[in-house]
């Protein structure tokens, strides 16, 4: 029958399959997300004739003319070129539904659900989250590199899954095939932020590790395994696991995107330390914070994140330390955060340094005391009007850097205060010392 007939006959329902991970997630008992479908036997006039909106421009997608939802014609693809966007897609009526499902990356993302609520599972789908198993429909899982950054950020989720080792040997072949040299930055910052957000964000960074992802697409992360540090500060010693550990902290508090990536890169600067330098780190803060710029501008991460890391990077050791302080060094240290004009990030910050200080062996579930101290000191140092320390000031004749200086004097007396009067409100006594080194 050719395209002309077939677009003056109506959609069947029959020909709609459910399809992708909603089918999984609703097997495996969780609330499905975004949600795809398969549209088998159908042309483009077809589609639009009942209403769809096509979108697609490599091959026909369509929106639903109510919900929105993405609808598309079977199709089969073949590997043209390296890299992501290195297919040639055939769409066609004569596809059938198992061709379209043989693309596809994972056999428990490769079931399909008719209408009637029936599955069409060719691969063994069901079977696998049954054994709890991440496993490849086919070796052309090899050819996309993306599929690689979706295995690691599926295991994240899955993190009770195991995978196929045939399908990690798959990974490994990618890798050294080159193919995720091709990826574009926005999709390897696109698929790590999904990651990173799931219930066990190390597993994914172990499964990119693993498969020799992490030291193309990461490199600055890939080389902190190895790296010692100080037995008496970090009982798991090795900085590498650290991360791991921090990253489950991260989840374990429920902390947002540009905390976890913060957390992601704090210790960056590591493993930059000459070797007969370990397992002292002196100055890796600062060159962290290099790197954390570096990386950032390679993937275009978003600007909260990128900022936030940074600053983390940066200042995470004197948060740690800030304990000791007197009100000067703990204004010095409020100014470099930019704590005054943007307390939320500030906020963002203690919650980083939180899970770095808890993400260690045995140390999970300590207090952590400079979390709560450092927002009441930043409290204390908002309660100054600078605008009437300000006006106050000219009327003794100061100006330029001098009125800046009033202001400072007063948010350190303000601290200074808050300290005396009140005490440490993270549990500890503090000295005020007249030099301070923060």
């Amino acid at each position: 029958m050719s395209d002309s007939h077939r677009d003056a006959e109506p959609l069947q329902p029959s020909q709609i399959y459910e399809v992708g991970g909603a089918v999984r997630d609703a097997l495996l008992g969780r609330p499905p997300g975004d949600r795809d479908w398969v549209v088998v036997g159908a042309t483009p006039g077809q589609m639009i004739g009942a209403g769809f909106k096509p979108v697609g421009r490599d091959f026909p997608v369509f929106l639903h003319p109510r919900t929105g939802e993405e609808y598309a014609l079977a199709r089969t693809e073949r590997k043209s070129a390296p890299g992501y966007h290195g297919f040639v897609f055939h769409a066609a009526p004569e596809v059938t539904l198992e061709q379209d499902l043989a693309r596809r990356d994972l056999t428990i993302n490769a079931i399909a659900r008719a209408a009637d609520g029936s599955l069409v599972d060719p691969f063994g789908g069901r079977r696998d989250l049954q054994q709890r198993v991440l496993r490849h429909v086919s070796d052309a899982f090899a050819e996309d590199p993306v599929r690689v950054l979706r295995l690691a950020r599926l295991a994240a989720r899955l993190h009770e899954f195991t995978i196929a080792p045939q399908t990690m040997a798959l990974a490994r072949r990618l890798v050294d095939a080159g193919e995720v040299d091709h990826l574009v930055p926005e999709r390897v910052w696109q698929e790590l932020a999904r990651g990173l957000m799931e219930a066990r964000p190390d597993r994914m960074v172990e499964v990119l590790r693993g498969c020799g992802a992490l030291a193309r697409l990461l490199p600055e992360v890939d080389r902190l395994w190895g790296v010692p540090q100080p037995a008496a500060h970090h009982p798991e010693v090795d900085t590498g696991e650290h991360q791991m550990q921090v990253l489950r902290q991260c989840a374990r508090l429920a902390a947002p995107l540009a905390v976890r990536w913060a957390c992601l890169m704090h210790d960056l600067g590591k493993g930059t330390t000459p070797r007969d330098r370990w397992p002292r780190h002196l100055g890796h803060e600062a060159r962290g914070a290099k790197l954390a710029r570096a990386v950032a501008e390679r993937l275009r991460v978003p600007g909260d994140c990128r900022e936030l890391a940074e600053v983390v990077a940066r200042e995470h050791g004197h948060v740690h330390r800030s304990g000791g302080l007197g009100a000067a060094a703990l204004v010095r240290l409020l100014q470099r955060c930019d704590a005054l004009r943007r307390p939320q990030r500030f906020d963002e910050l203690l919650l980083a340094c939180e899970c770095d200080a808890r993400g260690r062996s045995g140390r999970e579930d300590d207090p952590y005391p400079p979390r709560a101290r450092l927002a009441q000191v930043l409290r204390w140092a908002l309660t100054v009007d600078a605008g009437a320390v300000v006006a106050e000031a000219r009327t003794r004749g100061l100006a330029g850097p001098a009125l800046g200086d009033a202001v400072l004097a007063a948010r350190v007396a303000a601290v200074r205060r808050g300290l005396s009067t009140r005490g440490d409100p993270g549990g500890h006594s503090v000295s005020d010392p007249g030099r301070e080194g923060a």
